[in-house]
């Protein structure tokens, strides 16, 4: 951790957000890439590029049920006077054999196979009257039901250009193209991708498995009866979606009481399956704010880089923080404040880069812009304090949602947006230029 960080004995320094921030980013590192099964491998990150060994498609095929048919043969062709030629067979997908088709010759193709050797174009069967002598129809008839339907005769009603209704071998990836980059996130799209190479593992690095606890006495579980002066637990609920949605494979822990060896107790049991611990509440100056207390002898602090430093922030809201490492693989510890605004600030401006930074991905960062301020009166915000206010960004403009308290949990789930207020700056009036952090 840096050296400007400090133990929370005697006077602390006010760090700024930037700084604390940057202590978090240095000391994370990515995880150790694993080799992972395709559907084990979804929401990790590539660590390699990706070569194509096979053309998509590895062969010219039918992108429609139909006939495989010369262009000669059917040229000028029409309802009137159709081209009648003689069925040779069928073509399935998966089918190794293909018959020969010659002048004068059609077979009947599926969509997806092999286009066969002498044709040249695929007709619709929607173009031809399926064998069946009468006029156009509206599909082929099931090679079950009809197996005669791959010989005798069949009209076709339209002529066809050289290639028509054929997807060429190679028309997707040619071999030795890159199909996916390094750094590349693997969603459902890309796993189907490496799929259709043939790759059946990958190299990643894998998702952060993430521990989010809350503490605090008064924390009851949801559906349960609230008793006098308790309140639900919804931090842990939402920094655990919240982790997930970052990327993480999210643990949550139910609210721990205020007992630092309980606290304690729990945390080190969860050490075993955590590649970053966060918790929220007990970080400030109550007398029963049990965080500092219980971190301060978990893991070991005389080996290098343990510990956890507890510390002020020049930010609103979420002005104690604590960051450190714990535990003998020195698993990073984030301690968020408890109040429902202040967690969810402090997660996505310090605990969701460090998830991201965990992966491995180059940027870790939400999305910023540049947005107009839309507001009956002017904003007002603590000289010094880089102030974090929720909003709703719409097509460059930005509107605050609910006030400044660190409470308001309702006015948090209609926000998309941070709105962003410079230490300097005491005031913003309407129509101010702003910087909008994006959380869409």
């Amino acid at each position: 951790m840096s050296s400007a960080a400090t133990r929370t004995t005697g006077q602390e320094p006010l760090w700024s957000v930037d700084d604390h921030l940057e202590d978090i980013l240095t000391t994370v590192r990515p995880l150790e890439p694993i080799e992972l099964q395709l559907l084990d491998a979804q929401g990790c990150v590539l660590l390699e590029d990706v070569t194509v060994p096979v053309s998509l498609p590895p062969f010219d095929n039918s992108s429609m049920d139909g006939y495989a048919v010369r262009v000669a043969d059917v040229a000028g062709a029409s309802e009137e006077f159709p081209a009648v030629l003689t069925v040779v067979g069928d073509v399935a997908a998966g089918q190794a054999d293909q018959p020969y088709v010659g002048p004068g010759q059609a077979a009947r193709i599926m969509t997806g196979a092999p286009l066969p050797p002498g044709a040249e174009a695929v007709v619709p069967v929607e173009w031809t009257d399926g064998g069946l002598g009468e006029g156009p129809v509206s599909r082929m008839r099931a090679h079950s039901a009809s197996p005669e339907g791959a010989h005798g005769q069949v009209q076709v009603h339209r002529p066809a250009e050289a290639r028509a209704h054929v997807r060429a071998k190679g028309s997707d990836v040619k071999a030795g193209d890159r199909a996916l980059e390094a750094g590349t996130i693997l969603g459902p799209p890309q796993i189907g991708l490496l799929a259709a190479i043939g790759r059946g593992t990958v190299r990643v690095r894998p998702r952060p498995r993430v521990v989010v606890l809350s503490t605090g006495s008064e924390l009851v579980q949801p559906d349960e009866a609230l008793g006098t002066g308790q309140i639900y637990d919804s931090n842990s609920f939402a920094l655990c979606a919240a982790a997930r949605d970052a990327g993480a494979i999210a643990y949550r822990v139910g609210a721990v009481a205020d007992d630092a060896e309980t606290l304690r107790s729990t945390i080190e049991d969860q050490l075993v399956r955590a590649d970053l611990l966060v918790t929220t509440g007990g970080v400030s100056v109550g007398a029963y704010d049990v965080v500092k207390e219980a971190l301060s002898s978990v893991g070991d602090e005389d080996e290098e880089g343990g510990g956890v430093d507890f510390r002020t922030l020049a930010m609103q809201p979420g002005k104690p923080q604590g960051f450190g490492s714990i535990g003998p693989d020195h698993t990073p510890l984030l301690a968020l404040p408890g109040n429902p605004v202040s967690s969810y600030v402090s997660f996505e401006l310090f605990v969701r880069p460090a998830i991201r930074a965990l992966m491995g991905l180059p940027d870790v960062h939400r999305p910023t812009t540049r947005a107009k301020l839309s507001a009956d009166k002017a904003l007002t915000s603590p000289k010094g304090r880089r102030q974090f206010l929720r909003g709703t960004y719409t097509d460059g403009t930005v509107t605050p949602v609910g006030g400044a308290g660190s409470h308001l949990v309702a006015a948090l789930a209609h926000a998309d947006a941070l709105i962003v207020v410079p230490e300097s700056d005491t005031s913003l009036e309407p129509g101010a230029e702003v910087e909008v952090v994006l959380l869409g």
